[in-house]
């Protein structure tokens, strides 16, 4: 059984499910994203679009803060360096449909949202807790 400090599929799933919903919600390439919304209101600052941008920053910030303290810049830009690197060679074998926008941006969010969920995650895999007790 694992410790309180372990990680679980659970707890990895949480996370994951959790850098999905802000990744995705900020924006996406439907109609449905903060960033469409905004948009589509010519950018007029009204108290909704304030407030659930703020609970987006809030979100980003949590994630962000989490993936930073346990993998660090470097580790960070290396994860993203590295799923770059595969993609582009996927592309360049033909496996991409780097034609169609909408796909290459769902992986693109799938990605980023793996990546935070790995970051807020890593210190669990190695035993010890990003933020202290």
């Amino acid at each position: 059984m694992a410790g309180p400090d372990r990680l679980t599929i659970g707890g990895f799933l949480a996370r994951l499910a959790f850098a999905l919903l802000v990744v995705g919600a900020t924006y996406n390439p439907t109609r449905y994203s903060y960033y469409a919304w905004a948009r589509d209101t010519g950018w007029q600052w009204r108290p909704p679009i304030v407030l659930v941008g703020v609970v987006l920053l809030i979100g980003w910030v949590i994630c962000l803060r989490l993936t930073l303290r346990s993998m660090g810049g470097i580790g960070l830009l290396l994860a993203n360096a590295l799923l770059a690197a595969f993609f582009w060679l996927l592309a360049d074998w033909g496996w991409l449909p780097i034609e169609n926008v909408g796909a290459i941006s769902w992986i693109g969010l799938a990605s980023v949202a793996t990546i935070l969920a790995v970051g807020m995650s890593w210190s669990r895999l190695r035993g010890r807790p990003a933020l202290p007790a």
